[in-house]
């Protein structure tokens, strides 16, 4: 038998599902046929909100909101309003987290995307109000987009989501606005900072979405024509997974199309696209997977904690 012969007569191996549970905090391994979960670590008091896993590397890099300034209360999310956000990396074989970027280097780490090409990190600091990217080993940290100042109120330069199309040189990211408020809006930015433009003054900002109940993580298809997103917001618009085609240069996107909904508070997000399905988690600590083609949505498992942060590794 040839090489390519066998490497053909292997069987797909299956998806493995990772998520965050942000308290009492932990990362966590989900297979996804039958719902078994394994627990990397424990105790990552933190309030873990993204992560990108890289299995041949042997780490999951999540981003912390950080130690909230109030101690959590069930059913509430407390403020995050110091600086002490950063992005650690936990040995999938087991073992404390090390620090990538130090705490306080931003103030509220969100969701977390990578460019594999490169290794580059890329998330969102929502109280810091801003987009960063630094590479896989912490240096060459850079703010890509500082939005303080920038919106109407406070909560409407909250940045959360992001994806990046390194193929055509985009950045998309969420800014959700105050909770329930329907004034969240995905926007799109060059990949690179133009030359000589300070991140709080970019002049190439275009919003494609606005007056979306509360968007939460995206994550674009892998041709960047399609993007997805949680929402937390209220329904019948929010608590949902939408989905919408991205637009051309200088153009608003179409209304989104709702896949699936009657989440309670959508976060995390991972769409298995050679599967035809997605998985979404929610801060009743469920973790859904759901189909594409028509949003029939069942439970994968259920954490006792808030659910953020979900990866998907082939």
């Amino acid at each position: 038998m040839t090489t390519a012969e066998s490497a053909a007569a292997q069987p797909a191996r299956s998806p493995r599902l990772y998520a965050l549970e942000v308290v009492p905090g932990g990362v966590h391994r989900i297979d996804p046929d039958d719902g078994t979960v394994t627990d990397i670590a424990l105790g990552v008091t933190e309030a873990p909100d993204g992560i990108v896993v890289d299995e041949t590397e042997g780490y999951a890099y999540i981003t912390l909101m950080g130690t909230p300034d109030t101690p959590p209360q069930p059913g509430t999310e407390p403020p995050f309003t110091h600086r002490n956000g950063s992005v650690q990396r936990v040995p999938l074989s087991g073992g404390a987290p090390q620090i990538v970027v130090p705490r306080g280097t931003f103030t509220t780490g969100k969701q977390l995307t990578t460019d594999p090409a490169t290794g580059r990190l890329y998330w969102c600091d929502r109280e810091g109000r801003g987009v960063y990217r630094a590479e896989r080993d912490g240096s060459g940290l850079t703010a890509l987009v500082l939005t303080a100042g920038h919106g109407p109120t406070r909560a409407e330069e909250e940045c959360v989501g992001i994806a990046v199309d390194t193929a055509h040189g985009w950045l998309y990211w969420t800014q959700k606005g105050p909770s329930d408020g329907g004034r969240g809006r995905i926007l799109r930015a060059r990949l690179e900072l133009p030359a000589g433009t300070p991140p709080d003054d970019r002049d190439d900002i275009e919003t494609l979405w606005d007056g979306l109940p509360e968007p939460i993580d995206l994550e674009l298809d892998p041709n960047g024509q399609v993007l997805y997103w949680t929402d937390r917001g209220a329904g019948p618009l929010g608590n949902t997974l939408n989905r919408a085609p991205v637009p051309p240069p200088g153009r608003r996107g179409d209304p989104p199309t709702i896949i699936a909904g009657d989440f309670h508070e959508a976060i995390g997000l991972a769409v298995d696209h050679a599967n035809g399905s997605a998985y979404v988690s929610d801060l009743s600590g469920a973790v859904y997977e759901i189909t594409l083609a028509d949003g029939n949505k069942w439970l994968v498992t259920k954490f006792p904690g808030p659910a953020t942060g979900l990866a998907l590794v082939r």
